[in-house]
């Protein structure tokens, strides 16, 4: 079997030996199953491998729909695969995490009625890249994710940027830009999903690494590497997978964007960039009259959310890593009670969301350390906690527990995971 690139794997999955180990022979298996599934040889220098992050969102809950500003992270968690082209017009898609095996046809990119899932995204893509102008071709795959389902850490968006740089480097010698990349991604969740999704997700997990993303200009998104290491301050980055899915909750989703952008309506905009609270408050009986409450209370929260994040970012920049703590737990507390996304409405005796937002705080509380906050999305899904390094087994322990997971007894893996912060986006192992 083919020797894998230590010095980026490290970089990649960090210098723990038995994770190293794990990723070593998780890749190993993906080209083993690639072999098997496409009767070709393992050893074959035409397979070609690719990785493709999850992301976190540290900052910006609900704004790049608006065109506002975001603070994110691609993290360690991955979609991995093992590629040939096939000098053919067929797509075939063997996805080992979701037992999926598909064909497509690259002169067949309209959308197909009552279509779903990941066949439907791939649809879109080939789509996308049609529209842009750029080339297309056949190609065999296999597929093996790590990136947790439907929870906030964006597992759709790491497979709709692995289909990018895919096709990017096979057909296009790698030169399409990846805020392309993003836009290809959220055109086949719009149109080919239904999904009012921005571009948050797809830009954190195609650029890697920390980084602010100012939306202001949407076809050219402003990207800042953010040079901040969160190790260097002896804390990490922890989620916390509330055990309830959000894959059923389009229509929650939508209604965030489609409420702000009610507001921008009022005042004859598109979008909520360019306004601010004062304008919202100097109208305010009209506003709440046309739109409701919750709107208003959804817009407030996006102008405030952009002066966070610009303030996230001078706190790193400047080293005052306190501060920036305090404005996460702010930021979060702005979701919480503003944006009004860590349960659904409709359903107020589940609440996972809210459940695993108090455990975190009491916590905190208690130690004196720590920042929280809901995740992606929200409505279901996870959690994201800053802890010190000291913290994170005893935090790991006390989650399980209260959230019932009890190791090398319960089922699965533990609810909580420890993230790390990698500095790629999606690309190919070489």
């Amino acid at each position: 079997m083919r020797n894998l690139p230590e010095n980026l794997f490290v970089q990649l999955y960090g210098s723990d030996p038995s994770e190293l180990k794990a990723q070593k022979e998780r890749y190993t298996n993906l080209i083993l199953s690639y072999a098997k599934r496409y009767n070709t040889d393992a050893e074959s220098n035409s397979i070609r491998l690719f990785s493709s992050p999850g992301r976190s969102e540290i900052s910006g809950n609900h704004t790049d729909h608006n065109l506002g500003k975001v603070l994110a992270a691609s993290i360690q968690l991955d979609c991995i695969g093992a590629v040939e082209t096939t000098n053919t017009d067929i797509i075939t898609i063997y996805d080992l995490t979701y037992n999926e095996d598909y064909c497509i046809n690259i002169n067949e990119t309209q959308r197909v009625s009552g279509e779903k899932g990941s066949i439907a995204l791939v649809r879109g893509l080939l789509q996308a890249f049609k529209n842009k102008g750029y080339k297309i071709g056949g190609f065999n795959s296999c597929f093996s994710s790590s990136v947790i389902a439907a929870a906030g850490v964006s597992s759709s968006a790491s497979f709709e940027m692995m289909i990018c740089i895919i096709i990017s480097n096979l057909f296009n010698k790698g030169t399409i830009p990846v805020n392309e990349f993003a836009s290809m991604g959220q055109f086949a969740e719009n149109n080919y999903w239904d999904k009012s999704s921005g571009l948050l997700d797809q830009m954190a997990c195609a650029f890697g690494g920390l980084i602010s993303i100012d939306f202001a200009n949407p076809a050219s998104p402003l990207v800042e590497k953010i040079p901040f290491d969160f190790s260097k301050e002896n804390y990490n980055l922890m989620i916390v997978n509330t055990g309830k899915g959000h894959a059923d909750l389009s229509k929650e989703y939508s209604s965030v964007p489609e409420e702000m952008k009610s507001v921008a309506k009022f005042f004859g905009k598109e979008t909520l960039r360019g306004l601010s609270a004062a304008d919202v408050t100097n109208n305010l009986s009209a506003i709440r009259e046309k739109c409701g409450d919750r709107a208003v209370m959804r817009a407030y929260h996006f102008f405030a959310e952009n002066d966070k994040v610009e303030a996230e970012v001078t706190a790193l920049k400047q080293n005052k890593f306190q501060d920036f703590l305090q404005l996460v737990t702010a930021s979060g507390n702005s979701s919480w009670k503003w944006l009004q996304n860590v349960y659904v409405p409709n359903n107020p005796a589940e609440q996972p969301i809210s459940i695993s937002l108090a455990l975190t705080e009491q916590f905190i509380a208690e130690k004196g350390a720590g920042a929280c906050r809901i995740h992606g999305g929200g409505f279901a899904g996870v959690i994201m906690a800053l802890l010190p390094h000291s913290l994170a087994p005893e935090y790991t322990n006390y989650m399980n527990k209260a959230l019932g997971f009890t190791p090398g007894v319960s089922q699965g893996k533990s609810p909580v995971y420890q993230m790390s912060i990698r500095p790629f986006g999606s690309i190919e192992i070489k």
